[in-house]
């Protein structure tokens, strides 16, 4: 039977920006945010940001669940450039968030991100807008 296990991979601190609510919709409320800035630290990745246009574009449902769609691309310490892109779950009381990240990188000293499936667990502190995941790979086996 297959297993999983979860073996950390990285420290992400991120700044979110102000929320922008555009409104209640269909879905839900609709919320985007920003990401000034956001470093990963880990003993095989160390980056932050590429560029400045990383966002999370957040549906919030009347249960006050929120729904995560979040992108944007890292420069490595070393200059590579991988795209990060995940969906999660977020309270808007608590802060608490779960996130499953995938990653794309054509550089060949990150290619085993490529075939990584990651979660992540963060708490946002809403008051400060200061972030901060735990990062995982998941790895199965037989």
């Amino acid at each position: 039977m297959p297993a999983a296990e979860l073996v950390h991979m990285a420290t992400i601190n991120v700044q979110v920006g102000p929320m922008i609510e555009v409104g209640k919709g269909h879905k839900g409320t609709r919320v985007t945010a920003n990401v000034p800035s956001l470093t990963v630290t880990s003993d095989r990745l160390n980056a932050t940001l590429a560029t400045d246009d990383a966002a999370d574009w957040l549906t919030v449902g009347d249960d006050g669940t929120a729904l995560l769609d979040v992108r944007f691309t890292l420069k490595t310490d070393d200059g590579a450039f991988i795209f990060v892109e995940y969906q999660g779950r977020g309270d808007m009381t608590t802060g608490l968030i779960a996130t499953a990240p995938t990653f794309q990188t054509g550089d060949e000293r990150y290619a085993w991100l490529n075939s990584v499936q990651a979660v992540a667990a963060g708490q946002l502190n809403g008051e400060t807008g200061e972030l901060v995941y735990e990062l995982y790979e998941v790895q199965v086996s037989a």
